[in-house]
């Protein structure tokens, strides 16, 4: 979890107040899921230095709230849960409006491939102290390793405007014929030579190194301010205490993240007492907020919540007022409305809430919820006794999921188990699939693990891509969750209970598979029929879907069986026939 270092005396007067012993600061932090660093001791702030040269050390317990994880970010929290006036920021554009902006960058098409996505403001007004500079840098690190994965989606340079000359450009070079001198450096080195012998260049070279042209950042005198996102140059890229009017840039590959991250710097420095000015970037190709942006820019979009899903989760029953009060405490801005949740239902009563410039984190109505309490207070909730005495068992599922591989180990399978997550490559390129289907991780700490699996199949078949050694015939299985997008569902996700097996030999065919398919339903007394399958992950016309008539006489397709399709065993890198199942069991119960 992140943990940052605030400055005592800037801290408290951007809180508004002030916390004579650990134990209030303690209870007043809860509303930011925040509590002081268990390492952290009374003498680290000791009462006999000066209010200024006292540090606190705070461990935030929350991954989803990057706007905390700097001095403004965590006090202003604590400010309007203690009952101070909600921020405002005026500065922000949105799709409905376009704030007037006197400073330009420019986005060559270069870049497209590389690092595609600037952010950025002007700050001015005021002088740069010495615990301000130091929690910039703080934050700048915590957004672009924390948030920003390593720098990769993330990056944050700062500069002194009275040095740059109007617009900048932002584009893609080469790496062996740019030379600028970098940061804690004093001759130029090359991009190229950055990479492997700066502390910085060797530290995130991997992000850029395998690419043939690498970010650049420069002013339109071609003076080098940075290169993204390993290192700013050492003469228009160094801020030092006492600077002001600083132009602060983000770039990265993920367009709301950067755009997020500019907002939650912009919402700091003016919270610190900077002006803020809008910086517009203009692309030379089409992005997901339009060719050109003006940032800071207002994307989050409004969330209702309904009262009956908070009195549901919450126990209470609260009124609108209540709700929007508590919502007003979390910085939230909210009204009272009657909508519809999230993957539809029938309108109710309830709140819509708006995520302050600097939040993201409205992914459904439970975030609002959530808000709720957190406003309202958790020790405002009256403790209840248990009022059922329950006893732990396995759910229907689980002991049908136990039926079902008790018989494919009978049928000579050996049970797998494996990840739910993994890269596009895997679960998309490599089946033939077309992804409309499946989920993405919004933020997600690496490609290997950024979708959550909606079949077996490829587990199976990665597992087989590495077996060839092994003596044939393989034969294997897995009985586990899968999920994928649903709009008819609330969450608009569906989870799966399934099946998938598979084997392989140099004579498994259609034939062989069928049969086991056949021993399989008999022995788990049901009845089901078969018809023709185009599932693309199998050879046309060797392949069938599975259908099941339920209790209620409704007939469905729960599942395909068949010989896997050639260009399949070729992605994996499989060299022998194999046929395959995937048949949804939470269907049979």
């Amino acid at each position: 979890m992140p943990k940052i270092d605030v400055n005592e005396k800037v801290f408290y007067t951007l809180a508004g107040r002030l916390w004579d012993n650990k134990e209030e600061l303690e209870e007043a932090l809860t509303c930011a899921k925040a509590e002081l660093d268990s390492d952290f001791q009374p003498a680290d702030s000791d009462k006999s230095l000066l209010p200024e040269d006292r540090i606190l050390k705070i461990e935030l317990n929350d991954t989803n709230r990057p706007d905390l994880w700097g001095t403004a970010g965590c006090a202003r929290q604590l400010m309007t849960h203690g009952g101070g006036e909600r921020r405002v920021y005026p500065f922000f554009s949105s799709p409905e409006k376009t704030m007037p902006a006197k400073y330009k960058v420019k986005v060559e098409k270069s870049v497209q491939k590389v690092r595609p996505f600037l952010a950025g403001f002007v700050a001015s007004g005021k002088a740069i102290s010495d615990p301000m500079l130091r929690d910039m840098i703080q934050t700048q690190e915590k957004l672009a390793w924390n948030f920003g994965r390593k720098r990769r989606t993330i990056s944050m340079g700062l500069y002194r405007i009275s040095q740059i000359k109007w617009p900048v450009i932002y584009k893609g070079a080469d790496p062996d014929s740019v030379s600028f001198v970098p940061l804690q450096w004093e001759t130029p080195l090359t991009l190229r030579e950055i990479l492997k012998q700066h502390p910085k260049g060797k530290e995130y070279g991997f992000i850029q190194e395998h690419e043939p042209l690498h970010p650049l950042l420069l002013d339109s005198s071609g003076g080098v301010l940075s290169y993204p996102p390993i290192i700013n140059s050492a003469d228009l890229g160094a801020v030092q205490v006492g600077d002001a009017d600083l132009f602060v840039e983000l770039t990265g590959t993920d367009q709301p993240s950067v755009t997020l991250a500019a907002s939650i710097v912009a919402c700091d420095l003016a919270d610190n007492g900077f002006v803020i000015e809008p910086v517009e970037v203009a692309y030379e190709y089409e992005t997901p907020f339009g060719k050109t942006c003006v940032t800071p820019y207002y994307f989050q979009e409004p969330v209702f919540c309904s009262l009956s899903r908070i009195e549901k989760f919450l126990g209470e029953k609260l009124s609108a007022g209540e709700c929007l009060e508590a919502l007003s405490r979390m910085g939230v801005k909210a009204e009272k409305a009657l909508a519809a949740e999230r993957g539809g239902g029938e309108n109710c009563e309830g709140v819509k809430a708006w995520p302050p410039e600097y939040r993201n984190d409205f992914l459904h109505a439970v975030d609002v919820m959530e808000d709720v309490m957190i406003g309202r207070g958790l020790g405002s909730f009256k403790p209840q006794r248990p009022g059922d005495f329950t006893v732990g068992r396995l759910s229907p599922i689980t002991y049908f999921s136990r039926r079902v591989k008790e018989i494919l180990v009978g049928l000579g399978y050996q049970e797998m188990i494996y990840n739910y997550l993994g890269s596009r490559k895997d679960l998309v390129e490599k089946m033939r699939g077309d992804g409309n289907r499946i989920i993405r991780i919004s933020n997600p700490m690496t490609e290997n693990y950024e979708y959550v699996r909606d079949s077996i199949l490829a587990s199976l078949l990665e597992s087989e891509s590495v077996s060839s050694n092994a003596v044939y015939p393989h034969r294997i299985f897995e009985a586990g969750k899968v999920a994928c997008l649903d709009e008819a569902e609330n969450y608009g996700t569906s989870t799966r209970q399934y099946l998938g097996f598979l084997y392989s030999d140099k004579d498994v065919n259609f034939n062989i598979l069928a049969a086991q398919i056949q021993t399989l339903f008999y022995y788990l007394s049901c009845q089901f029929e078969v018809e023709e399958s185009g599932d693309p992950r199998f050879i046309p016309g060797r392949a069938a879907s599975i259908l099941y008539k339920d209790l209620g006489g409704k007939t469905s397709r729960i599942g395909v069986f068949g010989e896997i399709h050639p260009e399949l065993l070729a992605n994996w890198g499989v060299t022998m026939p194999c046929a395959a199942a995937e048949i949804d069991i939470e269907a049979l119960l």
